[in-house]
């Protein structure tokens, strides 16, 4: 079967078209790998201006429907059978999401779906899925794990294990702390001011806090990062001349080495940050929120757990979605 899964978060809109088992398959055995036929990200800044008005803006909703029909017209042409269209903080916070919901579903009408605006504890169910299901066996990293989703305007933390080859997650929180979010709230000069850093890092310091008495970071094996922001900072960690996915993806790094690359992209300018050959243009004003908050998450997490590496993950709530269409 084909399915599409459409993740539509603050910053960016991604698309993965699948090929997975059946229903009735995925239900009597460990699940398979999805079999990726198409993996694309665009930046749209759907949630441009909504921590501040409340609303998304014309040019952000038109930006956001564009790609939305490009995506749709792509799964006619590949023939897909099911789609899925999450949309996550941007539209979870915006007081004009019925009308972003209604652009969604005129450009996918040939499913007749709508976007799921879903709440903070299903993303990171979907997110702790999508990650985790290589990571015992071929990677041979084992739980509990602790997942670490770093979007635009939420951070979802999330702590499981696998069962069976199944998600099993025993607490979760999603946080109001993004790259998005956090540079507009802060309004971060070019580069940061060292009172900027001060004080994000003083009320992303409370945030984290909340989150680990939530979930808990002491007796977990891995803390797995997942988004953008985190997969960028481990190319800048790898030092790699252009973003290379499949480097990144299971990469694992010293906590110190991640925190280093997370101070050298907080304290770089935009133009220092975008002449980076992994760096997409649209995330290199925001990174350096984004980098402030992995770090402190990463030294949090390192000082309560005793870890010593960073797991990072290109897998995540997109795979999550597609899987899920396996068993609906």
């Amino acid at each position: 079967m084909r399915v599409a899964a459409v993740d539509c978060g603050t910053n960016s809109i991604r698309l993965l078209v699948a090929d997975v088992p059946a229903a009735d398959a995925a239900a009597t055995a460990d699940p398979a790998p999805l079999a990726e036929v198409v993996r694309r990200m665009e930046i749209v800044r759907l949630g441009q201006g909504i921590d501040a008005t409340g609303a998304i803006t014309p040019e952000a909703m038109e930006r956001t429907l564009a790609r939305s029909r490009e995506y749709a017209h792509q799964c006619a042409e590949l023939e897909v059978d099911r789609v899925r269209f999450v949309a996550t903080s941007a539209s979870r916070d915006a007081r004009n999401a019925d009308e972003f919901v209604a652009g969604v579903r005129a450009a996918f009408a040939s499913w007749d779906i709508a976007p799921e605006v879903i709440t903070g504890a299903e993303e990171a169910l979907l997110s702790f899925t999508g990650s985790t299901g290589e990571l015992a066996g071929a990677a041979g990293v084992p739980g509990p794990y602790l997942v670490v989703d770093l979007g635009g305007g939420s951070t979802e933390f999330v702590r499981g294990d696998l069962r069976g080859g199944q998600a099993d997650v025993g607490a979760a929180i999603s946080t109001n702390i993004g790259c998005v979010r956090f540079h507009e709230r802060f309004a971060f000069a070019d580069p940061p001011t060292r009172e900027q850093i001060e004080r994000a890092t003083t009320a992303a310091d409370v945030v984290i806090t909340q989150a680990q008495q939530a979930v808990g970071f002491t007796g977990i094996n891995a803390l797995v990062g997942l988004a953008g922001t985190v997969t960028t900072i481990a190319a800048h960690a790898l030092r790699l001349p252009t973003y290379d996915r499949d480097v990144i993806h299971g990469s694992r790094l010293p906590v110190e080495s991640i925190l280093e690359a997370c101070d050298d992209i907080v304290r770089a300018t935009v133009a220092q940050r975008s002449s980076l050959g992994f760096m997409h243009p649209g995330r290199a004003d925001v990174i350096g929120a984004g980098a402030l908050i992995w770090g402190r998450i990463v030294a949090r997490v390192a000082d309560e757990s005793g870890i010593t590496e960073v797991v990072t993950s290109e897998h995540d709530i997109l795979d999550g979605i597609a899987l899920s269409l396996s068993r609906a």
